[in-house]
């Protein structure tokens, strides 16, 4: 096993001449390939080493016959029994990666003549040989796909991080962590990342709300400037109760959710309860719910629940965009009772 590279040269069978030599070839290149492809071809370890211990039988320009004995085979594998060297030799005859070449006692050998032709009677390994092509290119093309496999998972593994971030209780989160347990192909690997890449944009897409109008005046406006610090605080005080809707409204525009309804929804009380029921319906974890309640208050939170169902036909993915408009980057700009008055003038309603 000390040498690298073997002259591949096919003697036939009986025949006066040898046949045309071919250029040199690494054997143990070819014989890599197929260790690492053996899965495409039923392959198991112990064949592995048996080809292995019968390629060290070769020497460098005598041609690409074993000439070994069955027990002299058995001995370099590390003592395996006949039978199954037997039944290794068949399984690579039947592959095609080998050829016997019996001679009329069994016994292996080779015999030249006077003018240097040359009969060998053993295994040859001139097929396997032959196919070095088609087993480079296989395990070229096996490493391309561990290390794709290898890259998408790590990208995947990148979303979920920033998902994670932004919402620790996202159920998808959990669903495809479960699936990276498996062993996935290229296909389920793409078609994983593919979906968490629509959920990240779905959580940062601007809620459908028109645009603020600027005042016309700037800071270098002196009354402007001045009158603007005080009236800050009192919008802000009084931003909340203003993009709260009239229940009355709520309820006649999004008659999806209301007729969902138990019960009729008689005050705030019931809208806040019928929304933390159908939240978990839409794929909106309870917990995600709690905390818009906290952060924009449950009547605003209720009116997203209602607004989001009553959107359905607009809206892939109701728990990203809840997440955008209540707790993500989008929460500034979720108005209620504008986003009614769009949804009323557009006809969505169905009164």
């Amino acid at each position: 096993m000390a040498f690298t590279k073997l002259s591949v040269q096919s003697l036939g069978v009986g025949k006066g001449s040898p046949a045309t030599s071919t250029p040199e070839t690494d054997i143990w290149a070819i014989f890599r390939a197929l260790r690492d492809t053996r899965s495409l071809f039923g392959l198991r370890p112990g064949h592995v080493q048996t080809l292995q211990a019968m390629l060290s039988f070769l020497k460098p320009g005598h041609g690409d016959t074993v000439f070994a004995s069955n027990d002299e085979i058995c001995r370099r594998i590390g003592g395996i029994d006949e039978r199954t060297l037997r039944r290794h030799i068949d399984r690579f005859v039947e592959l095609g990666f080998m050829k016997r070449h019996d001679s009329p006692n069994r016994k292996r050998y080779r015999v030249k003549s006077s003018e240097g032709q040359s009969i060998s009677y053993g295994l040859s390994l001139t097929p396997l040989l032959a196919r070095a092509g088609e087993l480079l290119a296989a395990a070229q093309e096996m490493e391309n796909a561990r290390r794709d496999r290898i890259f998408l998972r790590k990208q995947i593994l990148t979303r979920l991080a920033h998902l994670d971030e932004a919402d620790p209780e996202n159920e998808l989160t959990h669903q495809v962590r479960r699936v990276l347990r498996r062993k996935l192909s290229i296909t389920e690997y793409r078609a994983l990342l593919s979906k968490l890449e629509v959920h990240c944009e779905q959580m940062s897409t601007a809620v459908d709300a028109p645009n603020t109008m600027k005042l016309p005046a700037n800071d270098g406006q002196t009354v402007r400037h001045h009158s603007k610090s005080k009236k800050e605080q009192k919008d802000k005080e009084s931003g909340r109760d203003s993009e709260t809707p009239p229940l009355q409204t709520l309820t006649s525009i999004c008659d999806q959710a209301t007729s969902f309804a138990a019960t009729s929804l008689r005050n705030w009380h019931d809208v806040e309860s019928h929304a933390r029921t159908l939240a978990p319906m839409m794929g909106i974890h309870k917990s995600t719910f709690e905390s818009a309640a906290r952060k924009i208050g449950a009547q605003k939170a209720s009116c997203a629940i209602f607004i989001i169902l009553q959107m359905s036909n607009r809206i892939r993915d109701f728990g990203a965009y809840f997440h955008s408009i209540t707790l993500g980057r989008k929460e500034t700009d979720f108005n209620p009772s504008l986003l009614l008055e769009r949804l009323s003038r557009s006809g969505e309603a169905t009164t």
